[in-house]
């Protein structure tokens, strides 16, 4: 170390999940996902929380990054939000959730496809995007993660909607997708 500079901090790695649909089971309509916004509704999925463990065991940070468009349309109370991001922090192995509240229309660079939750959480985590990934089940989430500088897991459910472009690995499962990460340490 060079006399009178600050000691370099390690980076960390990280794994950015996306909440519906990978995390908790989303609610298909027309073949589409939707947020659930009932607590009645909330499930996670199974295997994920220990997928989390394995992912936290192999030395990675666990931070959901969620667009949630129903507060700001009314759909979805911020009461109940609430209470289902405590019910993840109490039953996962994660260490931050971040959330979206916005539309498309209003423009802001948190809302993925923009990187800006990502982008918020590694600067507060000191973490290293290029050793690090997103998983999420629909486009925004791998554009994010692209835009972050993430590689990214697509967990394909077969929607009807937009497909994420290149690159990306595919999986049926955060389960699946997890036990490929740890597989390449």
């Amino acid at each position: 170390m060079i006399q009178g500079s600050a000691p370099e901090t390690a980076l960390r790695r990280a794994v950015f999940l996306d909440r519906d649909g990978v995390i908790n089971k989303s609610l298909i309509r027309n073949g589409r996902p939707y947020a659930p916004t009932a607590l009645t509704d909330f499930e996670i999925l199974p295997g994920v929380a220990g997928a989390l463990l394995k992912l936290r065991r192999a030395g990675y940070l666990n931070i959901v990054v969620t667009n949630q468009p129903d507060i700001k349309t009314g759909k979805q109370s911020p009461e109940i939000l609430q209470l289902m991001h405590e019910r993840l922090a109490k039953e996962l192995a994660l260490d931050d959730i971040q959330c979206c509240p916005h539309t498309d229309e209003d423009k802001c660079t948190c809302r993925k496809p923009h990187p800006g939750m990502l982008l918020d959480a590694t600067e507060r985590l000191q973490i290293d995007l290029s050793a690090s990934w997103m998983i999420g089940d629909r486009w925004s989430d791998i554009a994010a993660g692209q835009a972050a500088g993430c590689r990214c897991f697509f967990i394909d459910h077969g929607y009807v909607e937009r497909q994420p472009e290149p690159p990306f690995s595919r999986a049926a499962s955060l389960p699946e997708a997890v036990d490929e990460i740890v597989g390449m340490i």
